[in-house]
């Protein structure tokens, strides 16, 4: 919000002007009558004040806004079963932290949904999440020198238990079915949201799963690959992982990162918006009962 946006309005200057050209035609029309005039120009008098008090109330409003010491209502467009929610200048949730590792190597998506169902009341082994999510079953061929996989759009991508066989992961389509089984109809898709608009469940106490990568920055074009798919070529990184975010700063993002198996590690949130939007905006978190 700009600090200009408080300035006085036409409204308030017009009363204002209008008040004093009142004052000077009480005081020439009613110099003679002296009580009355006094009680006139009291009352014209007062509305300057109150006008002026209004203005300043306004403009210390805005400038609590310019450093940061003051909250928004920003409307919730739809993700949320509300019309408007406070966003916080700063959030950092005590949500439950999994670690993927020894027995899901490639488990990162399920082993952050376990958190996120955690921090929502529902406890839920990764393993048995591992077990239920959804698969392709394509099998990885090279054709011409052109890789033929699955599409992590449509299931898990590979093998999940080993680096021994080949495998990728899973995005938030199949996850986002996967725990509509344990909170139905109150999982949100924020997928395609801005990275902004993540604040408002994160500020609501509700951390948010998301796919990124394991670099937390936007990565060059070296790192990705085409692969062949039943339904049609998609851009793959190998380094593409998902983390549970739990907060965020002026500075940082804050998040449970199954893999280190660190508690609210956090990153630049500069680069880690820059990662996100690469991989395609893709964020699910839930809604309170």
């Amino acid at each position: 919000m700009d600090l200009g946006d408080f300035k006085m309005d036409t409204i308030q200057l017009t009363i204002i002007v209008s008040t004093i050209i009142i004052i000077f035609l009480i005081y020439t029309l009613y110099r003679r009558y002296k009580l009355l005039s006094a009680i006139f120009s009291m009352i014209a008098i007062c509305s300057i004040v109150f006008s002026l008090f209004i203005y300043k109330s306004e403009l210390i409003f805005a400038t609590e806004l310019e450093e940061g010491r003051s909250n928004v209502n920003v409307p919730l467009q739809n993700i949320d079963e509300l019309s408007f929610f406070l966003i916080k200048d700063k959030v950092l949730i005590d949500a439950p932290l999994v670690n993927q590792l020894p027995e899901l190597p490639r488990g990162c998506e399920v082993t952050s949904l376990s958190m996120l169902l955690a921090s929502a009341g529902v406890e839920v082994d990764k393993m048995k999440l591992a077990e239920e999510v959804i698969k392709d079953p394509t099998p990885r061929t090279f054709v011409n020198g052109k890789i033929h996989f699955g599409n992590p759009y449509n299931g898990f991508v590979g093998n999940m238990y080993t680096f021994k066989e080949p495998g990728l992961g899973v995005y938030h389509g199949p996850i986002m079915k996967l725990a509509e089984n344990y909170l139905p109809g109150r999982m949100i898709d924020l997928t395609g949201k801005t990275f902004d608009e993540l604040r408002i469940p994160l500020s609501d106490g509700r951390p948010v799963w998301v796919i990124i990568n394991a670099q937390y920055r936007e990565l060059e074009d070296s790192y990705f690959q085409t692969w062949h798919t039943p339904d049609g070529e998609i851009k793959i990184t190998m380094k593409e992982h998902s983390v549970l975010v739990t907060g965020y700063d002026d500075k940082y993002v804050y998040f449970n990162d199954p893999l280190t198996g660190v508690k609210n590690k956090k990153a630049p949130i500069a680069d880690f918006k820059k990662a996100w939007v690469q991989m395609g905006s893709q964020a699910i978190t839930y809604s309170h009962e």
